[in-house]
C-alpha cells in the first residue's frame, strides 16, 4: 500500500471527527456533567457558585487608616471545575456604601499572566483580600464606632467565573450579599 494513500485516510479521519464535533458543538462531547461523551439533548446547565462570607475583620485602626480583612469561603457544585477570575464588592455601614473592592482580575486580550483561582468540584475554597480605608474626616462617628468594634457592615457583590471546559462555558455570575 502506498504510504501517501495510508496519509491521506489518516487526514481525512481526523478531519471528519473535527467536523462532527464542530457541528455538534457541546452535544457530542459532554465534559461539564457527569454524562461524559453522548448525546445530550438539553443544554449544559452551570450550577451557580455557592459563595459564603468566612470572615470580616478590622484589623487596625489609626486616626489616619483602618485595615481590614475579608475570606470569602467558594464552593463549586458543578462536575468540573471553574476558573474564578473576579469578585468585586462593595461594603456598605448604615445604608452607606464605604468602599469597593475586588479580588482578581478578568483577562484582556493577550494576558501576560493570569490572577485567576481554580475552584476544584465540591471542595471549599476560602479565597481573601486585606484592604485599607482612609480616614477623610468627614464621618467622625464611623470612625469612632470603628474604633469601639461597634460597626455592622453590609456586603454586597458579584463572582465572575467560567468553567474549565474545551467545549462549554460561558461566563457566569453568581451575586451576593452578607450582614455581619
Amino acid at each position: 500500500m502506498n504510504p501517501k494513500f495510508f496519509l491521506i485516510g489518516i487526514a481525512a479521519a481526523l478531519a471528519a471527527i473535527v467536523g462532527i464535533i464542530g457541528i455538534s458543538g457541546s452535544q457530542l462531547i459532554n465534559d461539564v456533567t457527569g454524562g461524559g461523551i453522548g448525546y445530550n439533548s438539553s443544554p449544559i446547565k452551570v450550577l451557580p457558585l455557592e459563595i459564603q462570607l468566612d470572615n470580616l475583620s478590622v484589623k487596625s485602626v489609626s486616626d489616619e487608616e483602618a485595615v481590614f480583612q475579608i475570606n470569602f469561603k467558594i464552593l463549586n457544585p458543578n462536575y468540573k471545575s471553574v476558573i474564578l477570575q473576579i469578585i468585586k464588592y462593595e461594603l456598605y455601614e448604615d445604608g452607606k456604601r464605604i468602599t469597593i473592592e475586588q479580588i482578581g482580575e478578568r483577562p484582556e486580550g493577550m494576558v501576560d499572566s493570569s490572577n485567576y483561582f481554580t475552584i476544584l468540584s465540591n471542595t471549599p475554597q476560602v479565597i481573601g483580600d486585606t484592604f485599607t480605608i482612609k480616614n477623610t474626616g468627614n464621618t467622625p462617628e464611623f470612625w469612632s464606632a470603628l474604633s469601639n468594634g461597634d460597626v455592622k457592615f453590609h456586603v454586597k457583590g458579584e463572582a465572575y467565573y467560567n468553567l474549565s471546559s474545551m467545549t462549554s462555558g460561558q461566563e457566569n455570575i453568581t451575586p451576593f450579599e452578607f450582614d455581619t
